[in-house]
Formats: structure tokens, C-alpha cells, sequence
């Protein structure tokens, strides 16, 4: 388990009376996971005192597919991509272990995939096959992280593919993000989005349709409440999970988009608990966001 920063360190140690009963109330939650949890929130116009280490930087895992579905879809927007392009799926995009339904459907490969299927798969199911396929015509990670530093969230950082985590349990701690630089893109795809309005549309739909992460930002939620959320989870490791995130735009009864990102590192909880837990900051937040004005 690595070390807490000075940043987790110094929250940690802030007196709860100093906190707003929401901050409280998340804090008192998030130690259930029995770990480290990240928290950032943004509503236009309302101040949400949500901020649980914010500006850390817990690994990404799947969160990170996110960032490269608007990369992906600015490289159709500047024409050197088509939706409908038929994309090879490689014998050498293959890997055992990894959880991917296209790989599951053709285990042989050598089958032509449309673009839109690929990212659908990615978003929708985090098909990590899908997402190093999305990797390897765009040229790499670094090509993602050029994305991100244009647009002004260097803090997102994208540097090695799902192969590499796979193959490398430290890696995952490399492709880390900030919270809150997370809820930033969130905010520009609900409010001044990077991609045109078609391509927004069908990036939300693909994430409000995914079904991963059923018990997370979605758990607790009022029943028909619209979540375009994108999960990302490490396996276990000598005790703990690296990683159990959560993030997404959670639509309010007026309409409003709330933006929320939510990991969940080296917890020692299991799996319900650490779901519970995203779940529960994710209700609180939300209740904040309907009585704060």
C-alpha cells in the first residue's frame, strides 16, 4: 500500500468542526472503505463543499476510457477517422485474462469492427481489448495525454494502455487523474463540450446506457435518475483493491447536470463496502445539490 500524501495527510487531520456538515458527513463515510478516497464535485452556481483530496492523484483504471473516447472523437471530427470505418481486430490485439466481450465473441480475431461498435464497447462495457484497439489507430497513449493538455487538464494523465496495467500491477498508478480535473471535463462535456453536438450526444448516450457499476454513483440515486457515468476497477491484491472508481453526470429534477468523480484507492474494505461507499457520497452530494442554493 503507498503511502498517504501530505495533501490526504493534512485532510485527515483537519478538526470536523471545521467542516461543513456535508464534509463531515463524506469524510465519516469514506472511512469505511478502509483506504484512501478522492472526491471532487461541480454544480454552476452552487457551491458544494464535496472536496475530499481533490487535487491527489488516485489511478484512473477504466476512468481513463473517458478521456479517450473525446479523443477518439475529435480525431473523426478533424476527418481522420470515420464512425463507420471497419477497424481489424488483430490476432495481436489479443490478450488472455482481460475482460473483454469482443474478445469473448471473436476469440480468433481477425474480424473487421466498426469505429462507433469499438467505442460503444469501450464506454459502454469498458472492453479493454475494444480500448487498446481505440489505443493503437490513434498512435498511443500520448496521443490521448496531447488531447488532455489541449484542453487544458494536464492533470489527467494517460500513459500506458490496458495491456500495460494488465502486465504491470504498478502501472495503473501511472495513468492517475485528478479528481477534480476529472470533474472539469465533465463539466465541458455538459456545458461548452469539446466535441460537436452530435458526437456529445452520442458519447452521453453511451455512458448513461453503460451498464458497469450498477451499485456505485447510480446505487442509491432516485429510481429513472439519469447517470452518464463512466467505472473503472482494479482486481485485489495481497488484501486490498487499488482502485474502485466511479464518475459521471448526474442529471437533477430541474434539469441540471451535477459532475462527480469518486475513486476509491488501496481500500482494504470489500468490494460491496467500497461500492456502498461511492454509492452513499454520491447520495449525500446529491442531496446537497437539491437543498444548496
Amino acid at each position: 500500500m503507498r503511502p498517504l500524501s501530505l495533501l490526504a495527510l493534512f485532510t485527515l487531520a483537519t478538526p470536523l468542526i471545521a467542516q461543513t456538515p456535508l464534509h463531515q458527513q463524506l469524510a465519516t463515510i469514506a472511512t469505511d472503505a478502509r483506504g484512501q478516497v478522492f472526491v471532487a464535485c461541480s454544480l454552476p452556481g452552487i457551491a458544494i463543499d464535496c472536496n475530499l483530496n481533490p487535487h491527489g492523484h488516485p489511478p484512473m483504471q477504466s476512468t481513463f476510457k473517458l478521456p479517450l473516447a473525446v479523443a477518439v472523437l475529435q480525431q473523426v471530427e478533424r476527418g481522420k477517422l470515420t464512425l463507420d470505418q471497419p477497424i481489424r481486430f488483430l490476432p495481436s490485439d489479443r490478450y488472455p485474462g482481460t475482460y473483454s466481450p469482443l474478445q469473448d465473441a471473436h476469440p480468433e480475431a481477425n474480424v473487421d469492427v466498426p469505429l462507433h461498435s469499438l467505442l460503444q464497447l469501450s464506454v459502454g462495457q469498458s472492453d479493454n481489448t475494444a480500448s487498446d484497439i481505440l489505443l493503437r489507430i490513434l498512435g498511443g497513449p500520448q496521443i490521448v495525454q496531447e488531447s488532455m493538455n489541449k484542453l487544458g487538464l494536464p492533470a489527467i494523465h494517460v500513459r500506458d494502455s490496458e495491456r500495460g496495467l494488465h502486465d504491470d500491477f504498478q502501472a495503473q498508478y501511472r495513468n492517475d487523474a485528478e479528481p477534480a480535473a476529472m470533474v472539469a471535463l465533465l463539466r465541458m462535456l455538459a456545458d461548452h463540450s469539446p466535441l460537436s453536438a452530435e458526437h456529445t450526444v452520442l458519447l452521453n448516450r453511451w455512458m448513461t446506457e453503460s451498464s458497469t457499476g450498477p451499485h456505485r454513483i447510480k446505487g442509491l440515486l432516485p429510481a429513472g435518475t439519469l447517470v452518464a457515468h463512466k467505472t473503472g476497477t482494479s482486481g485485489e491484491h495481497n488484501g486490498f483493491a487499488p482502485a474502485t472508481n466511479d464518475l459521471g453526470l448526474i442529471t437533477l429534477p430541474n434539469g441540471q447536470r451535477l459532475a462527480v468523480a469518486i475513486f476509491v484507492t488501496d481500500a482494504h474494505a470489500d468490494e460491496a463496502t467500497r461500492d456502498a461507499v461511492i454509492a452513499r457520497i454520491a447520495k449525500a452530494i446529491y442531496d446537497s445539490a437539491l437543498t444548496t442554493r
